[in-house]
Order: C-alpha cells, then sequence, then structure tokens
C-alpha cells in the first residue's frame, strides 16, 4: 500500500476507571486525528503497579464499555505503559496521551519522538472532571446519599397499602 492510501493509526491509553466525559473527551479527539484509533486499556495489575490502587471496575468490565464506543476501532490489552512493541505490531502512526505525561519518560514515546512521520500528542484534560475527582465526591457524598436513600426506604414502607390493610386486620 503506498503512503496516499494509507491509514492513519492513533493510539492512545489508559486505565478508563469510572468511565467519565473526560475519557470521552481524549477518544474522540484521538480518533479524530486519523483513520482508525487503537486503545490500550490498563490491565487491574498494571494500574495497581503504576498508581497503588486497584481500580473500582474489573478489567474485562473497562474492556468492554472502550470496546463499545463508535470512535473506537480496536481495543488492546495495555500490560506495560506505551510498550514499544504494541506500537510497533499496531503500526500505529501517533499516539495520544494525556498533558500530565509530558514531562514525564516513558519509553514508547520517547521511540515515537525519534521516528519519521510519527508524532506524539498531548491533550489537556478535561476540567473539573476525573476519575479522582469522582471518588472524592463519591467519599464526601457517601453519609448524605445514605441518608436520602434510608429516607426513601423509610416512606416507601410506610405508604404500602398492604401495611395498613394488615395493621387494620391485625386490632
Amino acid at each position: 500500500m503506498d503512503n496516499e492510501n494509507k491509514k492513519i493509526r492513533v493510539f492512545t491509553s489508559g486505565s478508563f476507571d469510572l468511565f467519565h466525559v473526560g475519557h470521552l473527551n481524549i477518544l474522540e479527539k484521538s480518533a479524530a486525528l486519523g483513520d482508525e484509533l487503537i486503545v490500550g486499556v490498563s490491565t487491574d495489575e498494571l494500574i495497581e503497579q503504576y498508581k497503588g490502587m486497584n481500580p473500582v471496575i474489573p478489567f474485562e468490565q473497562r474492556f468492554r464499555i472502550i470496546s463499545s464506543l463508535r470512535c473506537v476501532t480496536k481495543v488492546v490489552k495495555q500490560v506495560k505503559l506505551t510498550e514499544i512493541a504494541q506500537l510497533k505490531k499496531e503500526q500505529i502512526d501517533i499516539v495520544t496521551i494525556g498533558d500530565d505525561w509530558e514531562h514525564k519518560y516513558l519509553e514508547g514515546l520517547e521511540w515515537m519522538k525519534s521516528q519519521p512521520d510519527k508524532k506524539v500528542i498531548y491533550f489537556p484534560y478535561t476540567p473539573g472532571v476525573s476519575t479522582t475527582s469522582i471518588k472524592k465526591c463519591i467519599i464526601e457524598c457517601t453519609n448524605q446519599i445514605v441518608q436520602a436513600a434510608l429516607q426513601r426506604e423509610a416512606a416507601l414502607d410506610y405508604n404500602w397499602k398492604e401495611d395498613e390493610k394488615i395493621g387494620s386486620s391485625s386490632l
């Protein structure tokens, strides 16, 4: 295939835990840069290794979520961060990654930068949304969530017509 007909293959990767609009934004922006978007989904073990904690959503479910998106051509298991062998195997032309990685060393990114006709593009994160902020909100709101749920359950229990019948028939 000559260069004029070559499909541009874009690669991005991530944990994609507690999938949110920031994840969708980077995937859609990445897809817009080429003809095919290949997405690496980090395994639970890889996340534990570099973040020091397990994801909330297991790998198989995160993989399935990413696979279901229209903008994604192919999903691959990521067992190492931006691995050169995986970039070569998938014939990647462009790697996209969040701008928090811009001054961090990743062997695959350095390899991409050293290759003619290959690019690394850093995207800014979506303001106000992150998996960490969602986890923090859940922790901070837990008491309020539980109290509201208990109040709803109590109101539902109190309003059952069967309760009234049982109460009046036992008199």
